[in-house]
């Protein structure tokens, strides 16, 4: 479609028409702000206009995913739009809903990085797709499904976005069980509706800026956002992983690490003055994707339940370690800090990291990582002069930071040479005094025998010699006779 006519929007709205009139099923409809989100909106909108009042009976209901970690830019400007959206629904008596969805604390990218010390995602470990793009949606769509028994998906995916967007596009349109509805991957009784599957990009913008917008969010600022940076195009409403990454994009994650350099944010900077303030975020962003080298070093040498994996002669780090995740939240709030001094008015009202992720961070090096010396509340006073205040989380009642300082300088002193001693002293202290506080102590010996295995090595060095054995022993290459007492599996 060289040349988007009025000929072809009244087709794509006769065709929403018809559909939205042939049942009953409840739709629902990605909105990530974006230019493609945007045109299906709107050619949603005017289609139900058009319906009279007793004829618009079921719901719409428009998603937009805050992942917590959008560009500040963007997360505002979506949720500007959203008010907006609801506002003139109502106004206009049409069955259309926004809802912003967002991921459940426990699954945010803060949390799994600083509190529980993943590596950045990277593209052979997405953790974070799932986790913050996919699950909220996904939980959206279920909901709706299971209370409806089935959902229509309207989607803005086009052919010509991609090779591989067109690959599956027809892929799906071969399996469609009646027309213009193909069925969704991801949910059984769910169904996805492309109505601009065969618009070209210059398609979509011809539309976006020649037709007003009917809820009264400017598209022609919309268009200002996409040209201060390069052309990469939206990030979709992603529900599934075949969605591609929208790290290229405006519209991704402030602190996506997907790709090498985020060359959007950079334009952005470089192309209008008044960003400026966001290169503190695109310097912490590349701080956070440092090289792998550096990244390596920044890790634990085992895996979270201490288990050692050996790959191309060398172990495979594992979490981050308490130096690096503390070091991290520190440089967050700093950055926080900077933004909201420097930034405008309208963004010092949206924080980089919430007080919910800040607390499940502080309950997960207390709990999980046994860490009683309780470094956040001292961080986030040290950073932003604030008291940090959290009368939800219990304590270890005995130990706290001095005897935690105490036991690094005695072990230090008398066993130098035994790097993990102090975290397996932490975590023996701090499992017996949670069970001193309980009266179900029937775990304690399991937990105590996991905390020694997790730290039966010397060093790393002692570690490599270990899992370099079992390698070979493994192959059947090993020259040193079995011993049994050699290490303990």
């Amino acid at each position: 479609m060289a040349n988007l006519t009025k000929e072809d929007i009244r087709a794509v709205t006769e065709t929403i028409k018809e559909l939205y009139l042939e049942d009953m099923i409840p739709w629902i409809c990605g909105y990530s702000g974006g230019k493609d989100s945007t045109a299906i909106v709107q050619l949603v909108w005017y289609a139900l206009k058009e319906l009279p009042p007793e004829q618009r009976r079921k719901t719409v209901h428009v998603i937009n995913t805050d992942t917590l970690v959008e560009s500040p830019v963007v997360a505002l400007w979506a949720t500007e739009s959203l008010e907006k959206m609801r506002a003139a629904a109502e106004e206009q008596k049409l069955p259309i809903i926004p809802h912003r969805l967002t991921p459940v604390t426990n699954n945010t990218f803060w949390v799994n990085l600083i509190g529980r010390g993943y590596p950045y995602p990277r593209r052979a470990f997405r953790w974070c797709t799932d986790r913050i793009k996919i699950d909220p949606s996904n939980r959206f769509i279920k909901m709706i499904t299971d209370a409806e028994s089935e959902s229509i998906m309207v989607l803005g995916n086009r052919k010509a976005e991609s090779a591989s967007r067109k690959t599956t596009l027809e892929q799906y349109e071969k399996k469609r069980y009646r027309a213009h509805l193909s069925p969704n991957g991801s949910f059984p009784n769910s169904y996805v509706f492309t109505p601009i599957e065969d618009w070209l990009n210059d398609n979509v913008w011809q539309y976006i800026l020649q037709v007003p917008n009917p809820w009264g969010h400017s598209n022609k600022d919309l268009m200002a956002m996409y040209s201060g940076a390069s052309a990469d195009g939206e990030c979709p409403l992603v529900i599934d992983k075949s969605t591609p990454s929208c790290g290229n994009s405006r519209f991704g994650c402030w602190v996506c690490t997907i790709v090498s350099k985020d060359k959007s944010m950079e334009a952005m900077i470089q192309n209008d003055e008044e960003k400026s303030w966001m290169l503190p975020m695109l310097e912490f962003r590349n701080d956070i994707a440092a090289d792998r080298a550096t990244d390596r070093a920044r890790r634990d040498f085992r895996r979270k339940d201490g288990r050692l994996t050996w790959y191309n002669n060398r172990l495979v780090h594992g979490p981050y370690t308490k130096q690096t995740r503390e070091y991290f939240l520190r440089r967050l709030l700093e950055v926080e800090k900077l933004v909201h001094e420097i930034g405008p008015e309208r963004i010092r009202n949206v924080p980089l990291i919430s007080m919910d992720e800040l607390r499940l961070i502080r309950q997960i090096w207390l709990d999980e990582k046994h860490e009683f010396d309780d470094a956040l509340p001292r961080i986030y006073q040290e950073v932003t002069g604030t008291p940090y205040s959290d009368g939800t989380i219990s304590k270890n009642k005995y130990f706290g930071a001095p005897e935690s300082h105490l036991l690094h300088k005695v072990c230090q002193e008398l066993y130098p040479e035994e790097v993990l001693l102090p975290e397996l002293l932490h975590a023996l202290l701090d499992t017996e005094a949670k069970a001193a506080a309980t009266s179900n102590k029937r775990n304690v010996i399991q937990h105590f025998e996991e905390e020694i295995k997790k730290a039966f090595y010397r060093d790393e060095g002692d570690a490599e010699q270990i899992a370099a054995l079992r390698a070979r022993r493994a192959a059947g290459t090993a020259e040193e006779p079995i011993d049994p007492d050699d290490f303990i599996e």
